[in-house]
């Protein structure tokens, strides 16, 4: 197949493909630099290292937005694409470079982490809830070939950490209210007491929602404890907890219902009460200890637990046959698993290495349930039991890591890991017509990686890197099996992916830098749906897919108080080989082709963001200026329809007041400032068309916080 060199990259061409920073870095002077941890266990400068590394700092984090979603930061990272679905019963929409576009529950295709606490499952699926983001310090965004070092199904790694507690102790009040019943309200603590370090945070958040039936209510709490025994051994805890209560679901909406009125709930959501429930409680303990100059060590510790129920709008006929699993999700999880490394500095050739090794494990214990959405002639409630099954998921992989200086100039790095994925399935629910169904599967890869980067000057690194990863498919996409018979689907594998990507890292000037990506990964059996109907789909492998594309960030500042930042993603993910799916009910095999060269659905071929700022520091003004254009997104594997091409213009507005002791901020936020109508996001292959989630119209957003320095 012919390859067509898409257009962004000869505007790159001045830089070479490379990688794309939130905030380039310089080498010396200028903006200022930015460590990361890409390498497990071992900080280093986002500038030396062969990946696409972005960092979103705490003052990014909480200028002038909600703190609610996690799209709010994520919106300005080239090669993800984070859609607000503006529908709190579903998670936003992630993808990295394409993985995970086909998620429509949680987020899949990329590993999770919050503060080093696993957020993602041993199958790949992950949930962002529980991302509190005021009380974040920092958002690590990796991307490309080294993504694989993390295990199954790491097209992209998005690690949240805490700020630390201290020096001085510090309580804070913060609010917001805005359009649509907007109101979020919480309050943080931080501070040091001698060797004991914390940051608390409490929030709660409330709205009515942007669509009709979409109110949402959530409640969480963020914690972080540090306990520094002496300079060689450090203790942190972390726990975090939320509530998401009865959170009404409008569901999407088809062609005709969006152009007729956009604000709407579908009918049946409103016939059946759509609302999805969450309680969720994780803690964790992390214990970091040096043994000499040369040796260090890091273990990991966690576990979870998480119910979800979901009311879905399953039409009483159709829940009829015993093999139906009903039309309300009942899932009960609890979660453990551990990471232990032990990191060593040695030199080769008189040159610094660092090797790290390390052994992990994770594991999924769920309870899934299906009722009946009705009793009698009422609709929404709990009926009765027609799924009852336990399943385990579980994972341990062995990884090893190396980091070499070979030169002054030449630095490279090498990975390895190898995973094993197991599902068991346990069958309880045994009628006639539903047989037992008890099984399991599992699945193992190896996953290498390498790169090298080289410096050409003292502002400019040349990067490369090249990568193998795997995908398993989550138990969401395992739980239907496609002839329509009870059970996990145990034929579906998993789906293999070579990456390579070329970059370049500059610094401009004192006070200007651009880094840029060329990037391919290629993914043999790709997971893609087979058929959506009767509220459940089926998942087949479907051969190869590819994906090409281009990052470019550009930030900088003037005199004066000026500043920008710009950002681009080109990004062409076709299917290379053509396959057959079912579009209605009954299906008993694939019957409607899809071409090769078709168009992944839910990702956009062009993504942009750029910002415009000034300050004035006497007065503790800041204002911006955002715009964020993302390309049509085809809504199924036939690309029988697409969401348009959406621009959106946002401004915002803070100031800031220090008065002794107390720190004072207010700010005005008005997002859709020219009022567009346009399509948020899409729900990938809906088996009803209900493809399109609307986005509102012109909201304003107003909010102060107040914070005391004891």
């Amino acid at each position: 197949m012919t390859q067509k060199i898409p257009p962004i990259v000869f505007l790159l061409g001045a830089v070479a493909p490379a990688l794309a920073q939130v905030a380039p870095e310089p080498v010396a002077g200028g903006l200022n630099p930015v460590t990361i941890t890409v390498t497990r266990g071992v900080e280093q400068r986002a500038f030396d290292t062969p990946a696409s590394v972005d960092v979103i700092d705490a003052s990014t984090i909480r200028n002038g937005g909600l703190q609610v979603n996690l799209s709010e930061s994520l919106a300005r990272v080239p090669g993800i694409v984070a859609l607000n679905r503006q529908n709190y019963a579903q998670d936003i929409q992630i993808s990295s470079r394409g993985f995970g576009a086909r998620s429509t529950f949680g987020v899949r295709g990329l590993r999770l982490y919050v503060d080093g606490i696993p957020a993602s499952g041993p199958d790949g699926q992950g949930q962002v809830s529980h991302f509190d983001l005021a009380s974040a310090s920092r958002i690590e965004v990796l991307r490309g070939p080294f993504t694989a070092l993390y295990g199954n199904s790491s097209g992209g790694v998005i690690s949240m950490f805490t700020a630390d507690g201290g020096p001085e102790t510090v309580g804070e009040l913060f609010t917001a209210f805005g359009s649509d019943g907007v109101e979020r309200k919480g309050a943080r603590v931080s501070g040091q007491q001698g060797a004991l370090q914390y940051n608390l945070s409490a929030s709660r958040f409330e709205t009515d929602g942007s669509r009709e039936h979409s109110a949402a209510q959530r409640t969480g709490f963020n914690g972080k404890v540090r306990y520094t025994l002496n300079e060689d051994t450090r203790w942190t805890w972390v726990l975090n907890s939320v509530r998401m209560p009865d959170v009404q679901d409008p569901l999407g909406l088809t062609r005709p219902e969006l152009q007729a009125n956009p604000r709407r709930a579908t009918p049946v959501a409103l016939t059946f009460n759509t609302r999805k429930s969450i309680d969720q409680t994780q803690g964790g303990v992390v214990l970091d200890h040096r043994f000499d100059a040369a040796n260090s060590a890091q273990v990991t510790a966690y576990y979870g637990e998480r119910g979800t129920q979901q009311f879905q709008a399953i039409p009483v006929a159709t829940q009829q046959p015993a093999t139906h699993p009903g039309g309300l999700i009942d899932l009960a999880r609890r979660y453990g698993g551990f990471d232990a490394r032990w990191i060593h500095k040695a030199r080769l050739l008189d040159q610094p290495l660092t090797l790290t090794a390390g052994l992990s494990g994770d594991q999924l214990d769920e309870a899934r349930r299906g009722f009946q959405n009705f009793v009698g002639g009422t609709l929404g409630v709990q009926g009765a039991l027609r799924r009852d099954e336990s399943n385990i998921v579980r994972n341990l992989d062995q990884y090893l890591q190396a980091e070499w200086a070979a030169t002054e100039r030449l630095r490279l790095s090498a990975g390895l890991r190898h995973s094993r994925v197991k599902f068991d399935s346990r069958d309880h629910y045994i009628v006639a017509g539903n047989p037992d169904d008890s099984g399991s599967v599992s699945y193992s890869a190896t996953s290498p990686a390498l790169g090298a980067v080289f410096r050409a000057t003292e502002a400019v690194n040349v990067y490369a890197a090249v990568g193998r990863g795997f995908e398993t498919p989550t138990l969401n996409e395992l739980a239907y099996r496609p002839s329509g018979a009870t059970g996990l689907n145990f034929n579906l594998q998993s789906a293999t992916s070579k990456q390579w990507e070329l970059g370049v890292k500059s610094q401009l000037s004192e006070d200007w830098a651009i880094n840029a990506a060329y990037f391919r990964a290629r993914t043999a059996d790709e997971i893609a749906v087979l058929g959506n109907a009767g509220g459940r789909s089926t998942f087949q492998n479907v051969g190869s897919t590819q994906r090409n594309g281009a990052e470019a960030a550009l930030s900088g500042r003037w005199q004066g108080g000026w500043s920008m930042y710009a950002a681009a993603t080109y990004l062409d993910a076709i299917y290379r080989d053509g396959f057959k799916t079912c579009i209605a009910a009954p299906c008993t095999a694939p019957n409607v082709p899809i071409a090769a060269g078709n168009r992944i659905p839910g990702i956009p071929r062009n993504s942009l963001f750029a910002e415009l700022a000034w300050e004035h520091r006497p007065w503790g003004l800041e204002t911006a200026l955002e715009w964020r254009r993302v390309g049509a997104l085809y809504v199924d594997d036939r690309n029988s329809d697409a969401a348009p091409s959406s621009s959106v213009l946002n401004l915002r507005v803070s100031l800031a007041q220090k008065t002794g002791r107390w720190s004072l901020r207010e700010f005005l936020r008005v997002d859709n400032l020219r009022n567009r109508d346009y399509v948020g996001s899409v729900i990938v292959n809906e088996g009803n068309s209900r493809f399109f989630e609307p986005a509102p119209g012109r909201t304003w957003l107003a909010g102060a916080s107040a914070s005391y320095q004891f």
